[in-house]
């Protein structure tokens, strides 16, 4: 076989890989990154090339003398870093073990699909001897889930930049991270060669849909983590690697590529495959085409002189691959022999805002050695459970408490979680909503604050439009790319005919390149799908002002705001219990506050505060009563008094000049509503604030 130095895709690789990219239309651009890289960064390659060397010398030496391995598998200790901007790729604990599950199955060779390897490669489709698991000491010695989270914008990148937010001693921990994109990729790695050079980069990137086969991945995508993995260890594509100085790389699927070779002597030569055509002869040989280290979607196996050659690399001190399995390293991570130590009660629910009558999934997340355990549920069908795992469905508006105990059979510990579940109630209780955000505890009782753990997200704020509030989201200090949501409680707009969202904004950009978007957007199913109505844009619709505030935060006068209207005629959407939702989807823009939401099957909602009608209101504030006096004889319909949820309260019918009086005795403090009709077809509305 040919021996090749490899030493470039060892470079600053991001090395692209796994079974099934080109299958699922992902690009290859691993060796083309790896090209750019080395390009830029010429001062990194004499200590490559000696590495690479140095590594190659010790492979060669350790395989001739044949030291298989006997007793205990290669424990690898692992931290997954989780690079979110609090969206979807913030994936649960559930789905990393269950990432951590499918490497052991497929290191081991206990996945069941080993049965479907082609006869030819079965006896030498390897168990690799060679296990991960997740960290249960940080290095500091305190105790730990293996997962660490990092809220950042370069989760967006998911290049080498990552691993500056966080990195635990590479020759402690394999730090592998989870990002939205993984520099265009579905993963790549730093091979030893590299990671010995600069250790600084040393680990794996993620895209969060190809961990695992649950929450964001699937089944289809199991085998890429494994393939990164045999990077890591000093493993080339199937079809060969680099050959330093020239420095070219080898495409797949290339008939060149019969030429070179991965210096693993028992796989068949071959160009590599993107598809799965069992019966592949590309280099007059039958091709392992089920090799992990392939590009095709079926991937079932190592060989022997794979596992061989991690052996090495795991032997060698070579980016001090040779610490991680060390005795005093496993004690010193806390995943030496059977040892758990619990350490944190904990539980992740698949929704914590639901409609009346939907169910959630409880998990137990607890760590660790956890062989026991109780829930308590308030509200739901479920009262209690043993079960690490649990469905409970509720079927009554509120909100409600979770608890967990948990053992490990000599030590307990437990949690519990106050207003835990948010159960609103379908279908919904009122037909509309005048939103001021003047009233106490509005937000609690009438918004949902879309993942609230983000210490930046929408709040009440003393500036507001013809009025002391408004709500407002820090976008001025915020990151880069994080949606900010905030949605409604259900509406019943079943028998409406069109139903209106009036709103009141302002926004500011830090420059004119911000691309920052608000949306409105409506759901039909209880914020399982929504649907956008209208979209503001920074570059042109969102902007209340002419002026960027590039180094200042946006604060807006009473002559910076604008409003919008939105119409729902779509009768699928007019259901009884329609969620509305606004949600910034940012680009470094400037703060945004909106304010008077109005929420009506009426033509027009006007929150005015300026007399042009002549009407008045007095006193205000109210405690007992106030008096409506109309300035124009010609006015006349009627007048209700609506709360803030739009429910009418109490009315009355008016003629022009006529003084009325609305009693407040039996109604709660807070702010009002007082709503004209008029025969002409005008429509405004004006706020009291009863005491």
């Amino acid at each position: 076989m040919k021996s090749l130095l490899l030493s470039l895709i060892l470079t600053v690789s991001i090395s692209l890989s796994f079974s099934q990219h080109s299958h699922e239309g992902i690009p290859c651009g691993t060796d083309e990154i790896l090209h750019e890289i080395y390009q830029q960064r010429p001062e990194l390659r004499p200590g490559i090339h000696r590495a690479a060397q140095k590594l190659e010398n010790f492979t060669a030496e350790y395989i001739q003398s044949n030291q298989p391995k006997t007793g205990n598998p290669y424990i690898i200790p692992v931290v997954f870093h989780v690079i979110h901007d609090y969206g979807v790729g913030n994936i649960d604990e559930t789905q990393i073990y269950d990432a951590v599950d499918q490497v052991n199955l497929q290191l081991r060779k206990l996945n069941p699909d080993t049965s479907d390897v082609v006869q030819d490669f079965k006896s030498i489709a390897a168990d690799t001897e060679i296990e991960i698991r997740l960290a249960q000491l940080d290095p500091d010695g305190n105790c730990t889930n293996g997962i660490t989270r990092t809220a950042s914008a370069l989760t967006n990148i998911g290049d080498h930049q990552v691993k500056s937010l966080i990195q635990w001693p590479p020759d402690q921990y394999l730090n592998i991270y989870v990002c939205n994109q993984a520099a265009g990729l579905a993963g790549h790695a730093l091979l030893p060669a590299a990671a010995d050079t600069i250790p600084e980069w040393d680990g794996i990137v993620m895209q969060h849909t190809y961990v695992g086969t649950i929450g964001t991945s699937t089944y289809f995508r199991r085998t890429v983590l494994t393939h990164e993995i045999g990077h890591y260890l000093n493993l080339q594509h199937i079809w060969g690697g680099n050959n330093v100085p020239g420095y070219y790389y080898l495409p797949v699927n290339q008939s060149s590529n019969c030429n070179y070779d991965d210096q693993v002597a028992d796989t068949p030569e071959t160009i590599g495959w993107s598809t799965c055509g069992l019966t592949a002869n590309s280099c007059n040989s039958l091709d392992n085409v089920q090799n992990y280290m392939d590009y095709a979607y079926c991937a079932r196996m190592f060989t022997e002189g794979q596992k061989l050659r991690m052996h090495a690399a795991l032997n060698s001190s070579v980016a001090n691959r040779d610490n991680l399995w060390s005795q005093a390293n496993l004690e010193a991570t806390g995943v030496a022999g059977d040892t758990n130590y619990l350490c944190n009660a904990a539980m992740n629910a698949s929704k914590r805002v639901i409609c009346q009558g939907e169910s959630v999934t409880f998990s137990d997340v607890s760590y660790h050695g956890i062989n026991s355990r109780t829930w308590t549920f308030e509200g739901g069908d479920v009262t209690s459970s043993t079960d690490s795992s649990v469905v409970v469905t509720y079927n009554s508006p509120g909100i409600y408490d979770v608890s967990l105990e948990v053992s490990n059979g000599v030590n307990d510990l437990s949690i519990n979680n106050s207003d835990y579940i948010e159960v609103m109630p379908s279908p919904g209780t009122s037909t509309g909503l005048i939103e001021s955000f003047e009233t106490p505890n509005v937000v609690e009782e009438r918004w949902v604050i879309e993942n609230p753990e983000n210490p930046i997200n929408w709040e009440i704020v003393n500036v507001g439009y013809n009025s002391g509030q408004s709500f407002k989201v820090d976008n001025y200090n915020g990151i880069d790319g994080v949606n900010y949501a905030f949605h409604s409680i259900p509406f019943d707009a079943s028998q409406m005919s069109q139903l209106k969202i009036f709103f009141d904004y302002a926004f500011a950009r830090t420059n004119t390149d911000n691309t920052d978007l608000l949306k409105v957007q409506i759901s039909n199913d209880c914020g399982e799908t929504w649907v956008t109505r209208r979209t503001l844009t920074a570059l042109s619709t969102l902007n209340t002002t002419q002026d960027t505030f590039p180094n200042s935060e946006f604060v807006p006068s009473n002559d910076q705001w604008l409003e919008e209207e939105v119409s729902i005629g779509t009768q699928s959407y007019l259901v009884d219990d329609l969620l509305i939702r606004f949600i910034l989807e940012s680009d470094e823009g400037n703060s945004v506050y909106l304010d008077n939401i109005r929420i009506s099957s009426s033509e027009t909602v006007s929150v005015d505060e300026n007399d042009l009608l002549g009407i008045a209101i007095y006193p205000n504030p109210a405690e007992n009563f106030f008096n409506i006096e109309l300035g124009s004889q010609e006015l006349s319909g009627e007048i209700r008094l609506l709360n803030s949820l739009g429910q009418q309260m109490s009315s009355q019918t008016v003629s022009g000049g006529k003084m009325i009086t609305f009693s407040t005795e039996d109604l709660s403090t807070g702010m009002y509503y007082v709503q004209f009709e008029f025969e002409n077809g005008f429509s405004q509305v004006k706020k009291i604030l009863i005491r």
